[in-house]
């Protein structure tokens, strides 16, 4: 029997197989669902930054609504559990979860400033969750605001947040730094457990028959795997964190890969969205299936096993690959180019 066991953020995992944070975690049911087909943790659905602000500010509403009429006014107050803001019901949804699932459940928290973030991350905690991660999903816009202000904006998020929690706490972060290696150090020194690369930056569209800006969500592909292939590649064992890839995990040979740059866990949701839950237990069978022809005894003899530090080329993930990358391809007279 072939171990499949990995660690990620100081959790043992029976694989490596993680639904990301997405809409199949947003209620207990749904949670369920996912352990019974097999997931080795589940992160939630992210509790956002203005959901906090946004409901804090409507119940604050609610609460002041005709206070200056007359001594009767303390009728104009609702009753709390008709006016239950989101986050408390979030809470409550990790608390139910963590009472009926023998897996581990991430809670995950999504925005850019320091604020009510410290409160929640604390009350995630108390409600139960096993780890949390922290996503900051920052678009700096402004042309005054430099590199250095936004990455020191992410230290100090990554500070406050494990400074009031106990738990493991992971970082899901983007590629756009001028340095990531450098980055990626910088937030393990500033408290991070774990790092999970990559987020995806939704981009707007324009809708040129109404002439607005519409969002456009679209699922990812199997080609946005290199990009936090690469990375965790080159960083795995130079810097002291965890690693999870995320952004086009599909197939057991993309959590293979993962696996052998240096990830601990590998997190998916359009594969699921798409396909459905029970892909998590196909793919942890065809992974096991792929050790046992190559005669692996354990997952854990191939983590790393591809990392820069363990190939035999490890300029393959820098620029000293890049001239012969290009020069690889050919030009058919057909007007087909071929590799």
């Amino acid at each position: 029997m072939i171990d499949m066991s990995t660690q990620y953020l100081g959790l043992k995992l029976r694989h490596p197989v993680v639904p990301s944070a997405s809409p199949l975690s947003d209620s207990l049911d749904k949670i369920k669902r996912l352990e019974d087909a097999g997931a080795a943790a589940v992160v939630m659905y992210s509790l956002f930054e203005e959901q906090i602000v946004g409901e804090s500010h409507l119940l604050d509403h609610y609460l002041s609504y005709g206070a200056e009429s007359f001594a009767e006014a303390l009728d104009y107050f609702p009753e709390m559990d008709d006016y239950n803001v989101g986050p408390y019901a979030y809470l409550d949804l990790i608390r139910r979860a963590k009472e009926q699932v023998a897996i581990p459940v991430i809670g995950s928290l999504n925005g850019v400033s320091t604020g009510g973030w410290v409160e929640y991350a604390r009350m995630i905690e108390e409600a139960g969750a096993d780890g949390l991660e922290l996503n900051i999903y920052s678009i700096p816009t402004d042309p005054a605001l430099t590199g250095a202000e936004v990455e020191q904006m992410y230290l100090e998020v990554v500070r406050d947040v494990k400074a009031s929690i106990a738990i493991p706490l992971a970082v899901k972060v983007g590629p756009f730094f001028s340095s990531f290696a450098n980055m990626a150090m910088r937030l393990a020194q500033a408290g991070a457990d774990g790092l999970v690369v990559f987020n995806r930056f939704y981009q707007p569209d324009f809708d040129l028959e109404r002439l607005e800006v519409v969002p456009n969500l679209t699922l990812s592909s199997a080609w946005e795997l290199r990009l936090p292939l690469r990375w965790v590649s080159i960083l795995h064992g130079r810097v002291p964190v965890d690693f999870a890839v995320t952004s086009g995990v599909h197939t057991y040979e993309d959590v293979l890969k993962a696996v052998m740059a240096g990830a601990g866990a590998t997190m998916m949701a359009s594969e699921l969205l798409r396909n459905g839950v029970q892909r998590i237990g196909q793919i942890v069978q065809e992974i096991e299936r792929w050790l046992e022809v190559h005669e692996y005894e354990s997952l854990g003899q191939a983590r790393g096993s591809m990392s820069q530090q363990k190939v035999a080329e490890p300029a393959a993930f820098e620029r000293a690959n890049y001239m012969k990358v290009l020069h690889s391809w050919k030009y058919d007279p057909t007007g087909v180019l071929l590799r």
